[in-house]
């Protein structure tokens, strides 16, 4: 018989009324994922895990976000990954650094088996496989995006298969 898997995520929320900017400018450029994933900072991208390590996994979790004190992400300007991907991102000006650390930490649970195809980037996906047009147009329009926020946690998020990702738990830094 075959284990029973979860599928999990884990990212920064963008707080309002920032997030949900960010989230709707997707939605008008056409981009389906956009009704089923708000704005984030993406720092362990959608993972299949044995649904019995959950409990270790989230263990994990509290001692990786223990280690990293709160710090403030920048959001500025926009960014591609064509034409590797058809994406258009926000970029973060500050908070890469820290970002990067998490991602590295968060994926080195040992439950945690994830292959990616690209090195990790920490951006806001704003438009991803649409028209160019529509990829051209989410460019220019947030170019002058700008948005400073304080982090003091991230989330697990958990996705059975249909419908949005729904949060599961909140990891506060440096508790």
């Amino acid at each position: 018989m075959a284990a029973e898997t979860t599928r999990i995520g884990v990212a920064i929320d963008i707080p309002e009324p920032w997030g949900a900017q960010l989230t709707q400018r997707r939605a008008d450029a056409g981009d389906p994922q956009a009704a089923y994933t708000p704005a984030h900072v993406t720092l362990l991208g959608p993972t299949e895990i044995d649904s019995a390590a959950l409990p270790a996994v989230e263990r994990h979790l509290e001692k990786v976000a223990a280690a990293q004190q709160p710090f403030t992400i920048h959001l500025r300007g926009t960014g591609t990954f064509r034409p590797v991907t058809e994406v258009v991102f926000v970029t973060l000006a500050v908070g890469i650094s820290e970002c990067e650390l998490l991602a590295e930490a968060i994926s080195a649970a040992d439950d945690i088996d994830r292959d990616s195809r690209f090195p990790y980037h920490p951006h806001v996906t704003v438009a991803q496989d649409v028209p160019a047009e529509q990829l051209d147009a989410v460019f220019e329009d947030l170019a002058g995006f700008s948005a400073k926020f304080h982090v003091t946690s991230f989330t697990l998020f958990s996705h059975g298969g249909e419908g949005p990702w729904r949060p599961r738990r909140d990891y506060p830094l440096g508790v």
